[in-house]
């Protein structure tokens, strides 16, 4: 390999990591969904590296096929802004909705007490609620259609800094090297998302746990919210 191409691939791993890491909203959906959810590690870094693989390879297929076509830069960079655009926006949908369906659910989730009296004349008081008495008969399927939801806000997220500054030097030199160069750029990205987000979830684990109860959907619908919104002003 050339030196330039030595040159090229550390700065895919260096963007890659850094353009991760500077982006929350490549692991705080996870993270505040994982604990608003209940997923177990296992489950949350899998659907992680799911999300993180679509997310690389929307931006890989677009700059192949535009970099074969003979499409500008100028075009392509068009294209990728109009993605992140309304990937903003069904994240900032996907939050608001999320975090609506949470308030409404907490809120028909309030305890409520009871007097109960015995024939023998003693008194207690019994506390609970009624819509957690069958919140497992909904979960399952909520769980799935969340993990589907944040697949397809991934795969429709673009990678800004991989074609410009990636893959269209990598043209100039060989099919190979741009090969090389999303391989190192979409590998250290999806480690970067996983190790984040399992960092994120072990160290929330180990803090004593925040009294939210049934606030914890809530929470999780404004943080994707924010998310969003951050995207959509460029933060």
């Amino acid at each position: 390999m050339s030196q330039e191409l030595y040159i090229l691939l550390g700065t895919a791993a260096t963007i890659g990591f850094v353009h991760t890491v500077m982006g929350p909203d490549h692991y705080l959906p996870f993270v505040a969904l994982s604990r608003a959810r209940g997923w177990s590690a296992h489950r949350t870094i899998w659907i992680t590296v799911g999300c993180g693989a679509a997310h690389v390879a929307g931006s890989i297929v677009l700059g192949l096929v535009g970099i074969a076509a003979g499409i500008t830069l100028s075009r392509l960079s068009f294209v990728e802004s109009s993605r992140g655009e309304f990937a903003a926006w069904l994240l900032i949908a996907f939050g608001l909705v999320y975090g609506t369906w949470g308030v409404v659910r907490a809120a028909r989730n309030r305890p409520h007490t009871h007097i109960h009296v015995h024939v023998d004349g003693t008194r207690h008081v019994h506390e609970h609620t009624h819509a957690s008495q069958h919140a497992h008969v909904h979960d399952k399927p909520d769980k799935n259609l969340t993990a589907w939801t944040l697949f397809v806000f991934f795969v429709l997220g673009p990678c800004e800094p991989l074609i410009p500054l990636l893959m269209f030097p990598a043209a100039a030199q060989s099919p190979s090297a741009i090969a090389l160069v999303a391989a190192v750029f979409a590998v250290v990205t999806i480690v970067t998302m996983a190790a984040v987000v399992l960092v994120s979830i072990r160290g929330l684990a180990l803090i004593p746990p925040i009294k939210m109860g049934r606030y914890n959907h809530a929470v999780a619908g404004t943080v994707i919210l924010l998310c969003g919104v951050a995207i959509h002003l460029g933060l």
